[in-house]
Order: structure tokens, then C-alpha cells, then sequence
């Protein structure tokens, strides 16, 4: 693995792979402001692959299903990020196309975009777990950039103007910190060739200065979800906890493991499904940002179930807190976390992607290195420690079920 800064003043981090086909190129730019109107990433990163100033949509589709290129762009809380896929021959067209695509892309169809997203979001809601998750996501980030859910899009979409997708778009281009990642069988010369060539126009910003601020949830929140016509209840619990920046970050990783990641070896899978039979599908989930973490517990059961199912919760969350785990069970949950780890970073894109991702955050390209041994050293005791930390303070708590089983929540 080896950093290399562009003539653009972008860092470009290379990991040779010999003999693989294809090469993978992710090309992250960081999103520092908050949008004023919710939807206006969402707007951005869909436009793009629209049509540029050289290509047609059509044209654009076209080329790249010939080539067989894989293109694409993905918006998340802290990031735009470009994706490319493509076979060793072929790597000069892709980058071509991506800088096309980066840089010239129209917005033409920017109303046809609105009317189709207006029209997506409500089918999306139609689905109970994702309407559930929305109002959760809506109150555990209240009136921040990350609480910007389908819903409150919904709410401001119609007031977004062209303009103000370019002018987000332009931002993002000049003042915003980018990172390029390349994994593959290539010639290093070749590569940075190829990329100071077709990104010559694409400047990294001098200055990082995220104006997101740290969301603060200060007190519990019950979000009571109607939907008459739903067979199962949706129940989420979710707390603000450390981020990826802090050094609990892999012991809370174990910990959540052990909870309700792995599958049929969890806790609340062994307990709240196995032994009760409350649910087809529960599980825990962490999930880290730039300026906030939250840790929460999902299950999808039987309205009758819901006050059972949160009592299983209470239990199994008590027990972590207060009830040392064992060596064993540490060990187990270690071994499931790395091998889960490994199995989704085998192909070029994937490690492309994570590499990416670290040296976006600041952590370093080689940090999932250094996260493995950090993983491997987690105690017992860290793992009473940071669910003590992490489960004690203020939740937000989210039902979804008909209106009768709600009035007693």
C-alpha cells in the first residue's frame, strides 16, 4: 500500500494486486456543510450519470455496458463517493468517463428526478421497517443534517431549486476534501499518468473545515409509529455512542457482535428468537459518522409481543452491563467479527473502498490493519466497560404497530 499526493494536491492511495483482471478506482468527496433543504445531496448524487456536456444518458449507458465498466455513485451522511470497475485494458476509458461524468455532468434532469423521487419515497415508506426506521433516524438526529430522512425530504423537496443543486455541486468541487483509491494489477507510472491527466481539473481543498455540527441527544425520546395495516410491530432502540475516532471503537464493535451482529450466535438471536420465539428477525447494529455513532437493537415481531419483546431487550442489555462475559464468548465473538471482516474485503473494489474510507476519515488507508490487532486485544473487562458507557444514557425508542397496541407504550 503506498500514498501518493496528485498534482491536484488529492491524495491517491495504490494497492498492487498481481493477477487480478480488474482494477477498482473509488473517488471520495467529503460533504462538510449541512444541507440547507433535506434532499439536496440526494438530488446531486442522483443526477449524476445523467448526461454530461459530451454524452447523452443513453450514449452514456451505452458505453459503459459495451466496455463493461461498472460506474456508479453512492451518497452517504459524510460522503459523495464514485465507484469504478474495470478490466485492466480498459482503465483509461473508465477514468475517462468518470472525470466526464465528475465534471461535465448537466443536470438537465433535474425535474424529472424530483418527480420521480416523489414518487419513490412513498412506496419506500409503504414498508413497514423502513417507515420505522425513518421516524427513528428523524428523532435520534433531530433538526440535523443526519436525520435528513425520506420523510423530511418529502417535506422540502418541492422547495429545492435547480440552482441550488449546482450550487451544492460547485461547492462540493472546490472547498471540499477528496481522496482517490486504486487497487488492481497496474504500473505506477501508468496510473498517476492517467489520473493527474483526467483529473488535472479537480482540486483538493487546502483547508478541511466541517461545519457539520456534533448532534446532542439530551433526553429519552418514545416515537409512536400507526400503521393499521401492519402484521408485524417494528421495534427500534438506538443510543449516541463513541465514534470510529474513539479508542472504544473496537471493543464496541465485539460488544455489538456479541449482542445481535452475528447472526444465529448472538445474544438476542439466541434469546429473544431461539428460546421465545419472538421474532423471525432481531439483530443490533453499530454504525459510526463523522460527528456522531449510535448503537441500536431491532426486532420485527407480533404486536401482542411488543412489551415482551422490549423487556428481552432490557434483559439481555442489563446482562452485558453487569455480567462479565467469559473468555470463550469473547473469543468466539473476536473470531466471527475478523472473519466477517475478511470475507468483505476480498475483492479490489472492496478494499478500494475501505481504503478509501479510512484515509477519507483521517485514520490512515492501512488503519483496518491496525483495527484487527486492536480488535484482537479487547478484554472482558472493556467489553463491560463500554456497554456501561454506551447503553446508560438517553435512547430514542421506536414502535411501529396499529393503533391498538401503541396506546399502552
Amino acid at each position: 500500500m503506498k500514498k501518493i499526493i496528485l498534482e491536484n494536491n488529492i491524495p491517491l492511495v495504490l494497492k498492487k494486486n498481481k493477477n487480478t483482471p480488474r482494477m477498482a478506482l473509488c473517488f471520495y468527496f467529503k460533504i462538510e456543510k449541512p444541507e440547507k433543504k433535506a434532499g439536496l445531496y440526494t438530488l446531486l448524487n442522483r443526477l449524476f450519470l445523467q448526461g454530461t456536456k459530451n454524452r447523452t444518458a443513453e450514449q452514456l449507458a451505452n458505453e459503459l455496458d459495451e466496455n463493461a465498466i461498472d460506474c456508479y455513485s453512492e451518497m452517504k451522511q459524510d460522503f459523495i463517493r464514485f465507484k469504478l470497475q474495470c478490466l485492466n485494458e480498459d482503465f483509461e476509458k473508465g477514468v475517462e468517463i468518470l472525470a466526464d461524468i465528475i465534471e461535465n455532468s448537466t443536470f438537465d434532469d433535474f425535474d424529472k428526478e424530483v418527480i420521480k423521487l416523489k414518487g419513490e419515497i412513498p412506496a419506500e415508506l409503504d414498508d413497514p421497517k423502513t417507515k420505522a426506521m425513518d421516524a427513528f433516524y428523524k428523532n435520534i438526529f433531530k433538526n440535523h443534517p443526519y436525520g435528513h430522512t425520506y420523510t423530511k425530504i418529502l417535506e422540502d423537496i418541492d422547495e429545492i431549486k435547480k440552482e441550488e443543486v449546482l450550487e451544492v455541486y460547485n461547492d462540493l468541487m472546490k472547498n471540499s476534501s477528496k481522496v482517490i483509491s486504486l487497487v488492481g494489477d497496474f504500473e505506477e507510472e501508468k496510473i498517476l499518468e492517467l489520473t493527474n491527466k483526467y483529473f488535472k481539473n479537480i482540486f483538493n481543498s487546502q483547508n478541511r473545515n466541517n461545519q457539520i455540527n456534533m448532534p446532542i441527544l439530551s433526553e429519552p425520546a418514545v416515537v409512536k409509529v400507526q400503521k393499521d395495516d401492519a402484521a408485524q410491530a417494528q421495534v427500534i432502540q438506538g443510543w449516541h455512542v463513541p465514534t470510529i475516532y474513539d479508542t472504544d471503537y473496537p471493543a464496541i464493535m465485539v460488544m455489538n457482535t456479541m449482542l445481535g451482529s452475528s447472526g444465529l450466535s448472538s445474544r438476542l438471536f439466541l434469546e429473544l428468537r431461539d428460546k421465545k420465539g419472538l421474532a423471525y428477525v432481531v439483530r443490533s447494529s453499530y454504525e459510526t459518522y463523522d460527528k456522531a455513532a449510535l448503537f441500536n437493537v431491532y426486532i420485527a415481531t407480533e404486536p401482542k409481543n411488543i412489551k415482551t419483546s422490549l423487556e428481552g431487550f432490557k434483559i439481555e442489555l442489563d446482562k452485558i452491563k453487569n455480567i462479565p462475559v467469559t473468555e470463550q464468548e469473547l473469543e468466539n465473538a473476536k473470531n466471527n467479527l475478523i472473519g466477517r471482516r475478511q470475507f468483505f474485503s476480498e475483492t479490489n473494489l472492496q478494499q478500494s473502498s475501505l481504503m478509501a474510507f479510512y484515509e477519507d476519515k483521517g485514520l490512515g488507508a492501512d488503519y483496518e490493519e491496525k483495527l484487527i490487532y486492536a480488535i484482537n486485544n479487547v478484554t472482558t473487562e472493556d467489553i463491560q466497560r463500554v456497554a456501561n458507557k454506551c447503553l446508560n444514557g438517553p435512547s430514542v425508542l421506536t414502535v411501529l404497530a396499529p393503533s391498538s397496541y401503541l396506546e399502552s407504550i
